[in-house]
């Protein structure tokens, strides 16, 4: 008796207890990462560069193609970043080892070692004269040099040939490149890894950057977007 009045009772309460909601196996899809953003550079490749937070010194590059009207991913790699993280770029400081954020062209390619296979971007090859000026009292500020105008000191530029593994290939990043403000800051680059965070480039291992070089068609108006996933320098935002 005991026993059908409890089945009973149990019988009731499922009777009386509300319907759970039917739950669909076809959820939507979050659209891919570039659909999300403010704005991608009016072109048909894009190159994300996504942290954490402000404070990460790692995190993902990825390069994608719009193809039909969609962005279709084709390519990913881990990245590193500045050693004391990222800041937004509008304000950031010279010397302070951050990754600029935002949305910027990438003018042209360089490198110690040849153009990999299929590069068509402008290449660059850099020899014993090679420097990249950052000095804030240089005409040459934020600019390639064949020979460091008198007016650059060697301690405050950049000897490319000095950084035989980062500088193997790279793609200039146009941080504050167009119309250079003085203290901003100079030398970023998308390059290859070195043995840990960057001064404030973005970084990825050495196959990804020469697949980036081989992927990217200057005709397709490529840009590189930096940014982390949430608050004021969301990659969204850009």
């Amino acid at each position: 008796m005991r026993t059908l009045l409890a089945l009973g009772g149990a019988l009731l309460c499922l009777a009386s207890a509300p319907a759970l909601p039917a739950v669909s196996p076809t959820a939507p899809a979050v659209p891919p990462l570039p659909a999300r953003m403010a704005d991608t550079g009016g072109g048909s490749q894009l190159i994300t560069a996504v942290a954490e937070d402000t404070r990460a010194t790692t995190g993902t590059v990825t390069w994608w193609d719009r193809r039909g009207g969609r962005w279709v991913r084709a390519g990913s790699a881990p990245a590193r970043f500045g050693a004391k993280g990222l800041a937004e770029g509008a304000t950031r400081r010279q010397g302070t080892h951050t990754t600029p954020t935002g949305l910027y062209d990438l003018p042209y390619a360089f490198g110690i070692r040849p153009a990999p296979p299929g590069t068509a971007y402008r290449y660059v090859r850099a020899g014993r004269d090679s420097w990249w000026c950052q000095d804030n009292d240089s005409r040459a500020y934020n600019r390639w040099v064949e020979g460091l105008p008198a007016d650059c000191r060697p301690s405050e530029a950049e000897h490319i040939v000095a950084y035989g593994t980062q500088y193997a290939h790279a793609l200039v990043i146009g941080f504050n490149y167009a119309r250079p403000v003085r203290m901003r800051g100079a030398g970023i680059f998308l390059h290859v890894n070195g043995r840990g965070a960057t001064a404030g480039c973005v970084s990825v291992p050495a196959d990804a950057m020469r697949a980036i070089l081989s992927w990217a068609e200057p005709d397709r108006r490529p840009h590189i977007a930096v940014g982390t996933r949430r608050g004021a320098t969301a990659i969204t935002r850009y």
